[in-house]
């Protein structure tokens, strides 16, 4: 079902930065209503304030993702806001911890997994029985390449962003016939601020500091590599209109991709693939 967005309302978690910030400026000058959620309230309340300035109709919601409870209490907020949920951007997500995966200490896991996978899974479960009701609704969930082949050093952000790909394979099918559209959006890399997630963990997680090799590495190929949120906000808006259920934001991950599903074919042992995504 392909939907129209001028006086719908969305929800964005993720929204005080990055794409989650981009997408809710982009739903607002397409006419939606938007409620914005993040944990980082100081820089959430920064942004709603300008929009609202400028007459957008956006409310702010500070929570954490990796609480079920605190996600159906977004769903209750944004109903009473607005009286109803169109689209859903399940968009939080914290980088991975730079740590080989035997390093990886079980805070690190219950933050990535917590955050990544099961934010995106308590928003579907807690906002999807609305949309179905209502006939109408999409749901765009934030993967990213790394759900699609992997990388050393990102065991963590790996399992669950190719938990999250898994996660709406699932449920599109699950919907078909119910009005309910559901997108996966898998970007590269993107101008954000994914390496400082950290900043946004609980103190009480005692989250060791990543490796700083491959950590200063990704900056550095991000700086010249790295595409603007924007983009990938016009992205999802295609996307919902026109009910697609990939979104992948550089035609160099069509080629990765290709690249891993060619070689488990053949059986061979994974390696890194190149950067090009060439054989």
């Amino acid at each position: 079902m392909n939907m129209e967005l001028q006086g719908k309302v969305a929800v964005v978690t993720g929204a005080a930065s990055g794409i989650g910030l981009a997408a809710a400026e982009r739903f607002v000058a397409e006419g939606m209503s938007v409620v914005m959620a993040d944990i980082e309230a100081p820089l959430l309340n920064e942004h709603v304030s300008r929009l609202q300035a400028d007459g957008a109709p956006v409310v702010p919601f500070v929570f954490d993702v990796s609480d079920a409870a605190q996600v159906a209490a977004l769903r209750d907020f944004a109903v009473e806001s607005y009286g109803a949920v169109h689209l859903l951007f399940n968009n939080a997500g914290v980088g991975g911890t730079g740590k080989s995966t035997w390093k990886t200490k079980p805070a690190a896991w219950d933050w990535v997994i917590g955050v990544d996978l099961l934010g995106v899974a308590y928003g579907v479960e807690a906002f999807t029985s609305l949309m179905v009701e209502q006939g109408e609704g999409h749901i765009v969930n934030t993967a990213s390449e790394a759900g699609l082949c992997a990388t050393p050093m990102l065991g963590a952000y790996h399992a669950a962003k190719y938990g999250v790909v898994g996660l709406s394979e699932a449920l599109v099918m699950e919907l078909a016939g119910t009005g309910v559209g559901v997108s996966c959006l898998c970007p590269e890399l993107v101008d954000t601020k994914i390496f400082e997630s950290t900043r946004n963990a609980p103190a009480h997680l005692g989250l060791p500091k990543p490796d700083s090799v491959p950590i200063e590495m990704l900056e550095s190929f991000m700086k010249t590599k790295a595409i603007d949120p924007a983009v990938v906000a016009g992205n999802v808006v295609d996307a919902v209109r026109s009910n697609s259920f990939w979104i992948l934001t550089h035609e160099v991950t069509h080629a990765r991709a290709q690249h891993r599903n060619e070689s488990q074919q053949r059986g061979d042992t994974p390696s890194m693939i190149p950067m090009n995504g060439a054989q």
